[in-house]
C-alpha cells in the first residue's frame, strides 16, 4: 500500500477538468523481484487514480517485477493469460478506468532459443499492454530497441541477455484521452519511431521506463521534451525509481510533457503519483500555429517503415480485378503481395501498391520505396521456400512492355537452373495471363498464400 506520505503528496495540475480535457495519472514505482508486492502497489495506485476520476493510469516499464539476475528475469516471465494480467483486467473493469500496464516480461513460446544448457531458454518479450475500462486487452507493443550498456567499472545492463526484441510496428490505439502510440524506455532515443506514430495520427506517446541513474541524470528530461516538441504530441513517461536490488537502481522523475515541450507534471525520485490533464484542443492549436509536418520536404527525404498489416483483413482491387483476401499473404501499409492465378513457374507471385496506380512513375516516393521493400522481402522468402538462390524480378510498365492489368505490379519468379532459355522468361510473362491458360483452383491459391504467410513471419 502507498504510505500516508505518498497518499497526501499526490499532485494535480488542476483541481478540476474542463469539458473535453481528460485527467490521467502517472505512477512511479520501485518494482522488486516480488510480483505480488508489485501488484499490491499497482492496485492501490489504480484505486487512487479512479478516486480522482482519471480516465487512464500509466505504469512504468517492468511493472510486474525487476529480476535480481538474468535467470530470474527469464524464469519469472508471465504469460498473457496468466493471473497477473487477469487481475489488472479485473481492476480496470471494477474501477472503470483504462490502464497502461507499462511493460511486463511476456513469456512467448515462439522465442525458445538453444542455450548452452541441455534445456532451451525461452527469451521473454518486453511488452507494453493497454487494458480498457471494460477489462479487455486492446493494445500490445513489444519493445523494438533493446538497451545493451556495458561501461566497465560503472554500469552493465544487457537487456538482450534476458529479453528478445519485438518485430513489428503497432499503430496508435484509440483511448478516451487520445490516440496513443506505445513505446518503451530506450525507444525514446530513436526519433523515427515517434515520427512514424505522429504520421499515423498519434496524439500521445507513452514511454514507460526504467532509466539508469547515470543516463537519466544526463538525458531523461531532454529526450522526453524533444520527442514532444518534434511530434507535437503529449509525452507520458511513467518511470521506475530507486534501488530494486543491490545491482540495479533507476532514475525516477516520471513526467508528463505537453506538445509545446513544457513539463506539466513530474515526480521526484521516490514512489509517487502525478496527475495532469490531456488537452487535445490545446494540441490542435499548437499544430495549427506551428504546422511543421506540412512543411516537411517529402520530395527530398522521407520516413519509410516496415509496418505489417493483417494480410487477410479485406479483399483488394487490382486494376479491375478483385484479389481475394484468401490469396493475399503479406500486406504492408502501402503494398500487398498475393499468389498468382496463372503462374509461369511454382512460386510466381505479384506485389502491388494498395492504391490503384497504373504506372510506376505515378507512384509517390513513399509508395515506391514501400513497394520495392516489400518486393525484396517477398523475394527473400520465396528463395528460402523454394530452395533457390536466383529470381527474376520484373515490372511490365505500360502496354508495350506487356502490361495487361492497368495497375503497377512487380512479378517475382523464383528461378532454377534450366527452367527457361535466355530471355524466354519475359516472353512467358507477357502471355501468362492470356485466356488460353487455365487459372488455378481457388483452394490451391489459398493454401499457397497460407504457407507463404507463415514463411513471411521468419
Amino acid at each position: 500500500m502507498l504510505s500516508s506520505r505518498i497518499a497526501t503528496g499526490v499532485r494535480m495540475l488542476t483541481t478540476s477538468t474542463m469539458a473535453g480535457h481528460k485527467l490521467i495519472a502517472v505512477c512511479q514505482m520501485t518494482s522488486s523481484h516480488n510480483i505480488e508486492e508489485n501488484y499490491a502497489t499497482m492496485k492501490d495506485m489504480i484505486k487512487r487514480a479512479a478516486y480522482r476520476n482519471c480516465k487512464m493510469v500509466f505504469f512504468p516499464e517492468c511493472s510486474d517485477f525487476v529480476g535480481r539476475t538474468r535467470q530470474e528475469s527469464v524464469d519469472q516471465a508471465i504469460f498473457m493469460d496468466g493471473d497477473f494480467v487477469k487481475r489488472l483486467q479485473r481492476d480496470a473493469a471494477e474501477h472503470g478506468i483504462w490502464i497502461s500496464v507499462g511493460s511486463i516480461h511476456e513469456q512467448v513460446d515462439e522465442e525458445c532459443l538453444p542455450h548452452t544448457a541441455p534445456v532451451k531458454v525461452c527469451m521473454p518479450k518486453n511488452s507494453n499492454l493497454v487494458i480498457d475500462a471494460k477489462g479487455d486487452l486492446v493494445g500490445k507493443y513489444r519493445k523494438l530497441h533493446l538497451f545493451d550498456l556495458d561501461i566497465p567499472g560503472k554500469v552493465r545492463l544487457m537487456e538482450s541477455e534476458f529479453s528478445s526484441a519485438g518485430h513489428h510496428l503497432v499503430k496508435p490505439i484509440e483511448t478516451p484521452v487520445g490516440r496513443l502510440g506505445m513505446c518503451i524506455c530506450y525507444d525514446v532515443r530513436f526519433p523515427e519511431l515517434s515520427l512514424w506514430y505522429r504520421k499515423q495520427g498519434a496524439q500521445i506517446l507513452s514511454y514507460p521506463a526504467a532509466f539508469t541513474v547515470s543516463t537519466g541524470l544526463a538525458h531523461w528530461e531532454t529526450l522526453l521534451r524533444t520527442r514532444a516538441i518534434e511530434t507535437q504530441c503529449y509525452v507520458v513517461a511513467a518511470a521506475q525509481t530507486g534501488m530494486h536490488n543491490e545491482k540495479r537502481s533507476s532514475y525516477g522523475h516520471s513526467m508528463i510533457v505537453d506538445p509545446w515541450g513544457a513539463v506539466v507534471a513530474q515526480c521526484s525520485d521516490e514512489v509517487d503519483m502525478c496527475f495532469a490533464e490531456i488537452k487535445l484542443d490545446y494540441l490542435e492549436k499548437i499544430r495549427l500555429t506551428q504546422p511543421v509536418f506540412a512543411h516537411r520536404r517529402n520530395d527530398l527525404y522521407s520516413l519509410n517503415s516496415n509496418y505489417v498489416a493483417n494480410p487477410g483483413e479485406s479483399d483488394i482491387m487490382f486494376g479491375e480485378h478483385v484479389i481475394s483476401k484468401d490469396t493475399i499473404f503479406y500486406r504492408s501499409e502501402l503494398s500487398y503481395a498475393f499468389v498468382n492465378h496463372k503462374p509461369v513457374v511454382e512460386g510466381h507471385v505479384l506485389v502491388a501498391p494498395i492504391n490503384k496506380v497504373e504506372r510506376l512513375t505515378d507512384l509517390t516516393d513513399e509508395e515506391t520505396a514501400d513497394l520495392f521493400i516489400v518486393a525484396k522481402r517477398v523475394q527473400k522468402m520465396l528463395e528460402k521456400a523454394h530452395k533457390t538462390n536466383s529470381s527474376t524480378v520484373a515490372v511490365q510498365d505500360g502496354p508495350c512492355a506487356g502490361q495487361t492489368v492497368k495497375h503497377v505490379h512487380v512479378h517475382i519468379v523464383p528461378r532454377t537452373e534450366g527452367d527457361f532459355k535466355g530471355d524466354d522468361i519475359y516472353e512467358e510473362l507477357s502471355k501468362h495471363d492470356k485466356k488460353e491458360r487455365e487459372p488455378r483452383p481457388h483452394q490451391h491459391m489459398k493454401e499457397e498464400a497460407e504457407l507463404y504467410a507463415k514463411y513471411m513471419l521468419y
